[in-house]
């Protein structure tokens, strides 16, 4: 099909998002309720300290919790009623914080003895020193802050089952023994407590972030001290509360523009975010943004959007995550990444003649069709949805290895796309949602085969559900951090891709069309 006769793609809004890149190096992501109350008690000094608090205060759920449905609420209630605690210790008695501490507290007498909370990043880490920190505000030599009569003799909540606060007790251990902790860890620096102050081996980056994370940052600034970490802290927080990782610079370039070159969107892209992505890219491969190590799924989407740019620089800073078997998402990672993997997939597959190469695809394609459910979908700790790993997983699959089992896995996966669309043509893990129903249209126009009469009815449907959606930028948090986030322009990059190829399904693979500014 030629490009003249395709349904027509919204070229202009598509140009404005990528200029966005280079316009705010940054990123854009969402707010979180557990970065911002951990910055209402390590940082009161901060501007924009009363406008966190109210924000906090504004967004308690009726039933007294904070954050996403289901386990996605412990990490950020135990940071709100935390941080309220910390502020009516400091400030003496105030109605509002008291009372919603009292309601966060009764909300995680129930939420603690449910199932485990979900995989997200340094869970194991953040509820164990939560839970202690709220202890000893109820318990400890000062007594209980003012709030209501008897809150303090409420029975001392517990530890969530599967998780062991060992792993926390020897990372604090290496603190106090002027031992450096792991540079991943950095991120998380906050749930080592005062021990994070000036942490042998931890420096602030190029930014000014530890970790690129706001908590961590003001957990080892402790004061506000003049010099890069202050500057960054209050940039960051100037407007009130601020999200888990900031910034998000070469994570968003990158899957905003493979989002993008994938569904043949035709936009300009802006030189200093080639030579930007180019530049993150070292030996052992690029981060998501100073302050963090370097991963192989940022290093995979940054090679793939690359070589489709024709600025391809190999497949070599991949090696170092080659575990024989799949590929880890860094050394010494507990679990693994789907996404990751279909991720290093695109990546190798843009590669065919690099020595290795060959067999490395057949590696990975082999261990991400193992690991598909039953019912065809896959699912990833990176995102609360399958449908973004399904997504992921599916056109990696299409793509570069497009025969044999992979196939029959794909046909597999494209069925759970059809079998779970709502009848108003959304898709969603909780109730349907514009990123969602963007990743199965992307799917499903292509991974599916060409006319297919029940796929062609299906991207009808969500294309016309997608047009009556907000667009993405006001759905829910639905990507993993240490609190559930949404990155902004990734989810608008999904969404307008999507708009525009839904009715394009017999053009699979869609052709590129991006041109450099």
């Amino acid at each position: 099909m030629s490009l003249t006769a395709q349904p027509a793609i919204r070229t202009g809004p598509a140009r404005e998002l990528v200029d966005a890149l280079a316009h705010d190096p940054v990123g854009q992501s969402s707010p979180s309720v557990y970065e911002t109350g951990r910055l209402v008690t390590l940082a009161p000094w901060l501007p924009g300290h009363d406008a966190r608090l109210a924000w906090l205060l504004d967004r308690q759920r009726p039933d007294g919790g904070w954050g996403g449905p289901g386990g996605y609420a412990l990490v950020p209630t135990l940071s709100a009623v935390e941080a309220l605690l910390a502020v009516l210790h400091r400030d003496g008695p105030t109605a509002a914080p008291a009372a919603a501490a009292h309601r966060g507290l009764a909300f995680l007498a129930g939420a603690l003895r449910g199932d485990p909370p979900p995989d997200l990043p340094a869970t194991d880490l953040i509820v164990p020193a939560l839970l202690t920190a709220v202890d000893r505000h109820l318990t400890g030599p000062a007594g209980p802050p003012p709030g209501p009569a008897g809150w303090a003799d409420r029975p001392r909540l517990p530890l969530p089952p599967g998780l062991d606060p060992a792993r926390l007790t020897r990372v604090r251990g290496l603190l106090a023994a002027g031992r450096p902790v792991p540079e991943k860890l950095a991120h998380a620096l906050e749930v080592t407590g005062e021990l994070a102050h000036r942490a042998a081996g931890v420096r602030p980056s190029a930014s000014g972030s530890v970790g690129a994370s706001p908590a961590a940052t003001a957990a080892w600034l402790g004061r506000p001290e003049p010099g890069a970490a202050l500057d960054y802290l209050r940039a960051v927080a100037r407007s009130g509360p601020v999200s888990c990782a900031t910034p998000i610079t070469v994570f968003e370039r990158a899957w905003v523009l493979a989002v993008l070159i994938r569904a043949g969107v035709p936009v300009r892209v802006p030189e200093a975010v080639l030579t930007g992505l180019r530049a993150a890219v070292g030996a052992s491969g690029a981060a998501t943004a100073p302050g963090l190590p370097a991963d192989a799924d940022t290093t995979a989407v940054t090679l793939y959007v690359l070589a489709r740019l024709g600025r391809s620089l190999g497949v070599g800073p991949l090696a170092g995550y080659d575990t024989g078997r799949h590929f880890c998402t860094w050394p010494g990672e507990d679990g693994a990444s789907l996404t990751t993997n279909a991720h290093v997939l695109d990546a190798l597959g843009e590669h065919p003649s690099r020595p290795g190469v060959t067999a490395a695809r057949r590696r990975v394609t082999e261990w991400l069709v193992a690991r598909q459910e039953p019912d065809g979908r896959w699912d990833d700790r990176w995102h609360a949805s399958a449908y973004y790993a399904t997504y992921a997983v599916l056109l990696a699959l299409a793509d570069h290895a497009p025969d044999g089992a992979a196939r029959a896995a794909v046909e597999r996966g494209v069925g759970w796309l059809l079998d779970t669309q709502r009848p108003d043509g959304s898709w969603g893990r909780w109730h349907g949602t514009a990123e969602e129903t963007a990743y199965a249209v992307l799917a499903l126009a292509g991974a599916g085969r060409p006319g297919d009469a029940r796929i062609a009815a299906a991207l009808a449907r969500g294309r016309a559900r997608l047009s009556e959606l907000d667009g993405g930028d006001d759905g829910p948090a639905l990507w993993h951090d240490k609190d559930l986030y949404r990155p902004t322009l990734i989810v608008r990059a999904a969404v307008l891709a999507a708009s525009g190829r839904a009715g394009r399904a017999s053009t699979y693979p869609a052709p590129t069309m991006i041109r450099i500014a």
